[in-house]
């Protein structure tokens, strides 16, 4: 069964976490012969030769399209799922490294089951090496667990899905919603009655550091829980008792010292990647 991968590129990139994230892909058991790269806006001269190098030596596999300035990851995805040309599409972060089978395993849901619209997995969370697993966010396996999690976090990890072409764009595709491109498209999806899954599997080995967290702090974090949380409201999937509590936990949160909230989320919202 074919596959394509859906992967977005912006110029503060590093060269060396990007060829790592490709080739994690082209190490993959079950192969892709359709890897669609998007350069959101214009890129520095090394990332533009990394991608020219596999270009060169994968002429058949690699689609890289250009945007002429950095539209966002929620414009990004949708121009390249455009050019995707296979039904089953594997999304991919440029700085992650996914395990060698997880297409395989993915593939094996989609082969067991056709109602199957988007599969996803765990992410083991590293800072400097990959081989030194910080934490494990795991996330709900079935689809009405998912459903129910939903409400309160997001249900997916981005970085690990599959899904199905037709099914993403029957409910719009990516909606710009910073930071949350994602969580807004499976709300989107399960509302319209698509059946999602994820594996109790480590999928992806994703890079964080102390950005990931002063990312989800500040006053402006705050507007964008209150957008992507209003945006659930005016579609009916939170009602209003669930937007006020949604709201205000996430607020506190945001407010907290960077320290404190980096603890919060390695002690409550991980596990320790000591343990497995």
């Amino acid at each position: 069964m074919p596959y394509s991968v859906l992967m977005s590129v912006y110029e503060k990139e590093q060269p060396e976490f990007l060829m790592m994230a490709i080739d994690s892909i082209l190490d993959q058991t079950e192969k892709t012969n359709n890897f669609v790269i998007v350069c959101d806006g214009p890129l520095n001269e090394k990332l533009d030769n990394v991608l020219r190098h596999y270009k060169n030596r994968y002429p058949d596999v690699f689609s890289i399209l250009y945007l002429n300035k950095n539209m966002g990851l929620g414009i990004a995805l949708n121009e390249g799922l455009k050019i995707c040309k296979n039904e089953l599409v594997a999304r991919m972060d440029s700085d992650d490294i996914s395990v060698p089978n997880r297409i395989e395993l993915q593939m094996a849901c989609f082969s067991q089951d056709k109602d199957l619209s988007v599969c996803g997995g765990y992410i083991a969370e590293f800072e400097e090496s990959a081989d030194c697993i910080v934490s494990i966010r795991t996330v709900p396996c079935a689809n009405e667990t998912i459903l129910r999690w939903a409400k309160r976090r997001n249900p997916m990890n981005h970085m690990t899905v599959m899904f199905k072409k037709s099914s993403v764009i029957s409910v719009g595709g990516y909606k710009q919603m910073d930071l949350a491109e994602d969580y807004y498209l499976w709300v989107r999806m399960l509302l319209a009655g698509n059946k999602m899954i994820n594996l109790d599997n480590i999928l992806v080995k994703a890079r964080i550091g102390n950005g990931m967290y002063q990312r989800r702090g500040g006053i402006e974090y705050v507007k964008r829980i209150f957008h992507i949380q209003r945006a659930f409201f005016d579609i009916g999937f939170i009602n209003r008792l669930e937007f006020y509590i949604n709201v205000a936990i996430r607020t506190v949160n945001s407010l907290l010292p960077n320290s404190i909230r980096k603890k919060i989320y390695k002690n409550f919202l991980r596990i320790n990647g000591k343990s497995i």
